[in-house]
């Protein structure tokens, strides 16, 4: 039957995938991965000449290209559909990932003269060398009671559109003044499919500080900030937002015969990846907390009322689904810290074990780690390692594990980060309560979540929680589809709302994670000394900041 199918494409830090789905059932009937060709650049530009600065994280634009022309043929070619039978398309897109164009689009990266300039690069949401820019447009915002702040916890993140934009203008007001436009990654794709600029709600309300209500903060806040950025909004950004389940526009002649589709296919409005979760996983209510678990960790709630939470990402009204008010808060290094383990910190002998039993160096790490009791290793770590999201908003807080000693075993110190993410979700869980947002239910998706039941389990034990786990192993680029097949519309073999989508398309697992009492008692005591050790590393103790200022000093810069 032709016109049952959409196409969710899932822009993450070191891949992108494309999901074909069957808009009746929800079933995601082929998946394509394309890693990107220049990954996520931290320590030089292309070429290898250009060393890049400390908290720098910049990635290509011309993988996002990549990404599409291979995964979109690759998923109709593995299931057998016809490029005619796919309504629509849309694409979720970690973020604040932005990037400087030419008036036409054109990333000022590929042009020869910008090609060894970093500033010319798209900026990845983990890139955290704004972090003084943020800092200063907190300490204004505060000064002249800007009221957009109580929607973001009080903080302004270096993780966000305008500390990036204010980076560019401060280090490089040529190329500033050379960018016609500056926008998100996920908007960019868009306006490459359908050769129009259409910015997204979902970007704009979280990563820009932007409001239906008031816009972007005023001409006035801005020219205070810096003389360069009055006209920012005028200039480079634009004042037409679009919602999410609204049509970016038709897909172009052009790349119809680069993926197969049909020309005039209709392409969503883009969603930011965390956010695509909460359909995925089929919630439409309030109080239904969602962690989207991957190299950082999101959480996702709807709400019915606006509540101010220290070191929120945002609250917005119509946010993700209409009516709901949305909350985002997080923690910016999950995934990655593991991986920072197994990179730097195994000996020979394990890489020799995992060789010889055919898995992997997380597999055999999770399986030693799993004979452990809670508390047995004598470590404590705090899962700073790429700085704090929530409640502190502070990128120059590090990471640390406590209780190291002689007969410290990898697999112990693997566990304890493990441990430390958990004691992250539930200082974020608590932080919410006691802003007043009510939490009834936990949720969880992503490839951690699907793969380690080890560390959901500790995770149930810590918050003293059941968790439930989306049915999907792609739940973001299964939302990003339910809001391509909105944008397509009932006419056309859609739905006419996300609700509707997402009762139809998104189911969670029947197996849950339950707390174990004796566990959930000995973690008890663990996560009060870790809330100890972040208030005394993050309010009472610089020693962190200072260290980071060292290394900046001796060339690390």
């Amino acid at each position: 039957m032709k016109g049952t199918y959409c196409i969710g494409l899932d822009y993450g830090t070191q891949s992108g995938r494309a999901v074909l789905v069957d808009l009746k059932t929800g079933r995601v009937a082929a998946q394509a991965v394309k890693p990107y060709t220049h990954g996520v650049m931290d320590e030089y530009l292309p070429g290898g000449l250009i060393r890049l600065p400390m908290d720098w994280a910049l990635q290509h634009p011309q993988d996002y290209l990549e990404v599409i022309e291979y995964t979109v043929p690759e998923v109709l070619r593995e299931a057998g559909v016809g490029g005619e039978e796919v309504v629509g398309i849309a694409n979720d897109f970690t973020a604040s990932t932005l990037l400087p164009v030419k008036r036409d689009g054109t990333p000022l990266c590929f042009l020869s003269a910008y090609r060894d300039n970093p500033h010319a690069y798209v900026k990845l949401w983990k890139h955290h060398a704004a972090q003084r820019e943020a800092e200063e447009i907190t300490r204004l915002a505060k000064e002249r009671g800007e009221e957009f702040l109580t929607r973001y916890g009080g903080t302004v993140s270096s993780e966000w559109f305008l500390p990036k934009v204010w980076q560019i203008l401060r280090e490089d007001p040529k190329l500033y003044r050379e960018a016609d436009r500056i926008l998100e990654a996920g908007d960019w794709v868009n306006w490459m499919l359908t050769g129009e600029e259409r910015r997204s709600s979902c970007h704009a309300l979280y990563k820009a500080v932007w409001s239906e209500k008031d816009g972007y903060p005023s001409r006035e806040f801005l020219r205070q900030l810096d003389p360069g950025l009055e006209n920012l909004v005028e200039e480079k950004l634009g004042t037409r937002i679009y919602p999410l389940g609204g049509r970016a526009g038709a897909l172009s002649r052009e790349w119809a015969e680069k993926t197969g589709l049909r020309e005039g296919t209709a392409v969503g409005i883009g969603v930011v990846d965390a956010h695509a979760g909460i359909p995925g996983t089929g919630i439409t209510g309030p109080g239904k907390l969602l962690m989207i678990m991957g190299t950082s960790t999101c959480h996702i709630l709807l709400g019915e009322t606006q509540e101010e939470v220290p070191g929120m990402c945002g609250v917005a009204k119509d946010g993700i689904l209409p009516g709901f008010f949305a909350y985002e808060a997080g923690q910016a290094c999950v995934g990655d810290h593991f991986d920072w383990l197994v990179k730097n910190c195994i000996p020979e002998e394990y890489e020799r074990e995992a060789r010889e039993k055919g898995i992997s160096l997380h597999q055999l790490l999770t399986k030693k780690a799993a004979g452990q009791k809670p508390g047995e290793s004598g470590l404590l770590a705090l899962d700073w390692w790429n700085g704090n999201r929530t409640p502190y908003v502070d990128y120059d807080l590090t990471g640390m594990i406590l209780g190291m000693t002689l007969t410290t075993r990898p697999e112990e110190m693997y566990r304890a980060l493990i441990e430390a993410t958990a004691y992250g979700a539930n200082h974020v869980i608590e932080t919410f309560e006691k802003a007043g947002v009510t939490i009834k239910e936990l949720y969880a998706c992503g490839g951690i979540a699907e793969k380690n039941p080890m560390m959901m389990q500790i995770y149930a034990d810590v918050t003293g929680r059941e968790i439930r786990i989306s049915a999907s192993d792609q739940t973001p680029a299964l939302g990003a589809a339910m809001f391509a097949a909105v944008a397509a519309g009932k006419e056309n073999g859609g739905y006419d709302t996300i609700f509707e989508a997402a009762r139809a398309m998104g189911r969670v697992k029947e197996e849950t994670y339950r707390p174990i009492a004796e566990n959930e008692k000995v973690y008890h005591g663990l996560y009060e000394e870790y809330k100890r050790l972040c208030e005394y590393f993050a309010r009472e103790n610089d020693v962190m900041k200072k260290l980071k200022g060292w290394k900046k000093g001796c060339g690390n810069s």
